[in-house]
Order: C-alpha cells, then sequence, then structure tokens
C-alpha cells in the first residue's frame, strides 16, 4: 500500500474489563495502558490525491531553476511514491529517513544535498536542520508548512510560506507569506512575481539614466559650442515631473509574463546591477538620442528654413527629445535581449525625417 502512495493505519481493539483499566494508577506495578495486547482488524490505505495542477506547477518551477524538496512524518515507501507522481523524485535521487538523516554530520549532509530529494518520517528538527544546512552552503531557501511544528523551520528559511486554509496561527506567524489557497501553484506564481519587481525597477533604471545621459550631455555640448540652452529649466522639469512620474509607474507596474520563469534565480548577493544589455541598450540610445539632437541643434534651422537659435527652433528640439522618451520608454520594457531596441529606433528616425 506504500508503496501505491497510500497512508497506511491500523484498526484495533481490546476487551476491557470495567473502566478502571482506562485510567492509570500510580501504586499499581501491573498496571498497562489500553493499547497493549490489541488485537489486529484490518489495515486501511488512504490516498490523499494529488491536485493535478502540481506536477505542472513543480516542472515550472525545476525549470526556474528551484530545486523542490519533500519533507514529510510519512513512511519512506509513501513518499518516494507521492514525490515521484510529483516529479519531485527522479531517477538518480536520494531518499532518506528522518533516523538516518540525524545520525549524519553536517560535512556528510552538505555532500548529499544536491542530490536530496525526500526526507521521510522525519520530525520538526530534520526540516529546521536542512534548512539551516541549505542556507549554511550559500542556498536560498524557501519552506513550506502548515503545522504548528513547522514553525521553528519556517522563521529559519530565507522565506516562509504558510497555509492559509490548514495552518495554524504560529505556522502563520513564523512565516513570511501565507498562502491564501493552500495551492502549490500559488507559490509558482509568488516567484514569477517577485522576479517581476525586480525587472520592473531595473527597467526604470534603464529609462531614467537613458533620459539623464542624453540631457546632461546634449546641454554640455550646446554650451561649449555657444549655442545656448536647447532645453530650458521649464522644459526639463515638466520632463521630470510628467514623463518620468507616468514612465515610473507605467514600468514599475508592468505584469509577469511566464517567460521570467525560464530563467535561473538571482544569488543571495545578487545586487540591482546594470547588465551587459543594459548598458548596450543605454548606451545606444543615448548616442543616437544625442545625435539627432545635436544635428536639430546645429542643422535644423537651416534645414527646415528657422530661425536660428529661436524659439521654433529649440521648441522642435524639446518636441524632438520627448518624442524620443516615449519611444525610448518601450524599449525599457526590454532589460534583457529583445527587438523593442533596434525596431523602434528606425521606426522613430523614420518618422522623425519624414516630419
Amino acid at each position: 500500500m506504500a508503496e501505491e502512495g497510500l497512508r497506511t493505519i491500523g484498526i484495533a481493539y481490546r476487551d476491557l474489563s470495567d473502566a478502571s483499566e482506562w485510567s492509570a494508577d500510580a501504586d499499581d506495578p501491573d498496571w498497562e495502558p489500553p493499547e497493549h495486547e490489541l488485537v489486529l482488524l484490518s489495515i486501511v490505505g488512504i490516498k490523499d490525491p494529488i491536485r493535478k495542477e502540481v506536477p505542472g506547477a513543480v516542472k515550472t518551477c525545476q525549470e526556474a531553476g528551484i530545486f523542490v524538496r519533500v519533507v514529510t512524518g510519512d513512511n519512506i515507501k509513501t513518499a518516494k511514491k507521492i514525490a515521484a507522481d510529483c516529479g519531485i523524485y527522479t531517477e538518480g535521487g536520494l531518499a532518506l529517513t528522518g533516523p538516518e538523516f540525524r545520525k549524519m554530520s553536517d560535512q556528510e549532509i552538505d555532500r548529499i544535498l544536491p542530490s536530496l530529494q525526500v526526507l521521510a518520517r522525519s520530525i520538526p528538527t530534520d526540516k529546521q536542520r536542512l534548512v539551516e544546512r541549505l542556507k549554511a552552503n550559500n542556498q536560498v531557501v524557501a519552506a513550506t508548512g502548515d503545522g504548528t511544528n513547522d514553525g521553528p523551520a519556517l522563521k529559519a528559511a530565507h522565506v516562509g510560506l504558510a497555509m492559509g486554509l490548514s495552518g495554524t496561527d504560529v505556522c502563520k506567524q513564523a512565516s513570511d507569506i501565507v498562502i491564501m489557497d493552500d495551492n502549490f501553484r500559488s507559490i509558482v506564481l509568488a516567484v514569477m512575481w517577485g522576479r517581476c519587481v525586480y525587472d520592473n525597477i531595473k527597467k526604470f533604471l534603464q529609462f531614467q539614466l537613458t533620459v539623464n545621459v542624453a540631457a546632461v550631455s546634449v546641454a554640455l555640448l550646446a554650451a561649449l559650442f555657444d549655442k545656448g540652452a536647447p532645453l530650458a529649466a521649464i522644459q526639463l522639469l515638466w520632463v521630470n515631473l510628467i514623463m518620468d512620474t507616468f514612465a515610473a509607474l507605467a514600468l514599475g507596474t508592468e505584469k509577469p509574463t511566464p517567460d521570467l520563469l525560464k530563467r535561473k534565480p538571482y544569488g543571495l548577493d545578487e545586487k540591482i546591477p546594470i547588465s551587459p544589455t543594459m548598458w548596450r541598450n543605454i548606451i545606444g540610445q543615448s548616442i543616437y538620442q544625442i545625435v539627432v539632437l545635436l544635428v536639430i541643434i546645429f542643422k535644423g534651422a537651416d534645414i527646415l528654413g528657422l530661425p536660428n537659435m529661436g524659439t521654433e527652433h529649440y521648441t522642435l528640439v524639446f518636441n524632438t527629445f520627448v518624442w524620443m522618451q516615449l519611444f525610448n520608454e518601450i524599449n525599457s520594457r526590454k532589460v534583457n535581449n529583445g527587438m523593442y531596441s533596434v525596431c523602434f529606433v528606425f521606426f522613430l528616425t523614420y518618422l522623425l525625417f519624414r516630419t
């Protein structure tokens, strides 16, 4: 039954001559608990069906670089079968019991951690020790649980996730996140949203740095060549208050996509870096904007027949700068490799010269 993933319970009885046998008598050395000398009636196998979405959610976690383990008090055969059905226990993986785990030294545990997939017949301290050893090996650890005994492990983990429906109050207080529907797939959604927030911060940084580099460079070069102030103070204030505010809201509220789960997670020491792709986009967009604006500042009046350095001339500079930032915001939606930058740069160039 255990090999089929069933939890087994024995049903037994005992005849008692009178009620006094139920109560302990400290003065009677021959007294035995009523659970002794039972007559076995049957063994019942209880099936706890796996939710149909769990195997897919586990596979998604594994593709996202998340190592999923089972820590349970069940029989090891039951635990291995359930873990295999979920896609957690695979060929070549390691399954241990709690007593075996407790006999191992920290060094021995560290050696088996990469292959340990199932820990059965465990007690709460086993789960806590596993979390602590994973942390000692610079792993980012998330632990789930629903019982009071899971509290120490949830507290020790970097992220503790408690079950909202079946979880105890102690478990919820010890955790960082409460899964309201007790569904493993919700953990996947939490990971996806976390990565989305991280990427949204990088998107805004890319956008903001491009705006600042282009604006400062154009103002500096125009001043050096005695072209006045192509972007007035009130215009720069308008850009900062209006465009950057709405751009921050737009880029900061970008919704997550399943593609976020196709890459590996960031490490514990990972800061918010400007990746090579971001540098490429920032530098490329800044150079493009600076070149376009300088052409308009130095040659735009002659090409379009406008008074040089006049109101109409510098209004054209300001409008061009604003339009380039609008397209740059679309470009900034890609902080990894993508095709937005190339496509919109050429499209914007076409619009500008056609106008």
